[in-house]
């Protein structure tokens, strides 16, 4: 998938690629390093998902764009986006054509919404306002550390192998992972993983594209 976006992009004259991630740690780093105008960010990330890594990138470079991508246009994927920051949002779908627009459209200031999910935007938004910048449930909120934990979950590692992960102890790893059921009122793997998808935390098939 990255791949393909790359060679489209190539393309295009006015476009230039200065770099390319495979996870959302290595995508903030490239983009201390970088520094690149746009951001073209999948949800689905393995190590840190695209919402937590577009939010730690706009917290350290708040002029950064980021353009979200998903699989997914639903409206849970939709508001959890741009309660991340996200100016853009496009369903993987999207044409050749309308992806080279939308870079174009947020770099120059702009906003944009793939036709499939911008009907719905503004129904979102009044909601958007009233909840916490990092998904919870009932205002509840995740510090960037639990949304890292809670993802590895979702995603099925152990304890030891979220420990190596984050360079943390494996008892840290289960402090996090009780604060984390205590906060959410969900005592099981099972729940966790479930609230990670409908929260737009992780796509049900993790995929991955940032460019």
């Amino acid at each position: 998938m990255r791949e393909g976006f790359r060679r489209m992009l190539e393309l295009e004259d006015d476009l230039q690629i200065v770099g390319e991630a495979e996870d959302g740690r290595q995508a903030v780093a490239l983009v201390r390093k970088l520094r690149p105008a746009v951001v073209l960010m999948d949800i689905a990330m393995p190590l840190l998902n695209g919402l937590e890594a577009t939010r730690q990138i706009l917290k350290a470079f708040p002029a950064t764009k980021v353009l979200m991508l998903s699989a997914h246009g639903d409206d849970a994927y939709l508001q959890s986006a741009t309660e991340s920051g996200a100016v853009g949002f496009l369903v993987k779908q999207t044409s050749a054509h309308e992806v080279c627009l939308a870079i174009r459209e947020v770099q120059s200031g702009k906003t944009f919404f793939s036709a499939a999910v911008s009907k719905r935007l503004s129904r979102l938004r009044p909601a958007a306002a009233d909840r916490a910048a990092t998904p919870g449930k009932k205002g509840v909120q995740l510090t960037s550390r639990e949304m890292e934990v809670l993802q590895l979950i979702a995603e099925g590692k152990a304890n030891k192998e979220m420990a190596a992960e984050l360079g943390i102890g494996a008892k840290t790893v289960e402090k996090h992972r009780e604060h984390l059921m205590k906060k959410l009122d969900i005592h099981d793997t099972a729940g966790l993983t479930r609230y990670a998808i409908s929260a737009g935390i992780i796509e049900s098939s993790v995929q991955l594209t940032v460019v």
